[in-house]
């Protein structure tokens, strides 16, 4: 089996369980908006549902739970063809996008069996707050900055190589 096959299968295998045990710990443990500080003016565990996306975005929509499972499946296909399509020794790509695709699924999984999804984790500034997230919401941010990282030295790598005028 390539590299990219192996990395993969072992990110969707840490990732997605990782992902709905703490959601599972957290649903069992706390009360719905209980928090509990961690790190004083920084970090919080708050148990907060979110039925949009990002943000907030389209909670309140009576499609959201269709829309968002046909986007994670669109994108669980889209990735597993691009996969697909990689050199079979890749390794940094494979990661980025199997760090999507391991988040998309264990939010989906959320939206399908809650018709929302546990968020816990909640970093904040004093009174600046970014919206609460959880471990699939890591795992697809740490895959999108790999993306870009890989696409940023995938211009640095063609620049290098064209000819000067």
């Amino acid at each position: 089996m390539a590299i990219k096959y192996r990395i993969l299968l072992a990110t969707l295998a840490l990732v997605v369980p990782l992902d709905q045990l703490t959601k599972i710990y957290i649903d069992r443990n706390f009360a719905l908006y209980e928090s509990v500080v961690v790190i004083e003016n920084f970090f919080r565990i708050t148990y907060v549902r979110n039925p949009g996306a990002a943000f907030g975005i389209l909670a309140d929509s009576a499609m959201r739970i269709p829309f968002f499972i046909t986007v994670a499946t669109l994108a669980t296909i889209g990735i597993l063809w691009y996969i697909s399509r990689l050199e079979p020794q890749l390794k940094w790509l494979p990661l980025a996008l199997a760090l999507v695709l391991a988040g998309a699924v264990g939010n989906l999984i959320d939206r399908v069996r809650l018709g929302e999804v546990i968020d816990f984790i909640d970093v904040h500034w004093y009174q600046y707050h970014w919206p609460a997230f959880n471990v699939a919401d890591s795992a697809i941010t740490v895959g999108v900055v790999m993306l870009l990282i890989d696409m940023w030295r995938e211009e640095k790598r063609k620049k290098a190589h064209q000819p000067r005028n």
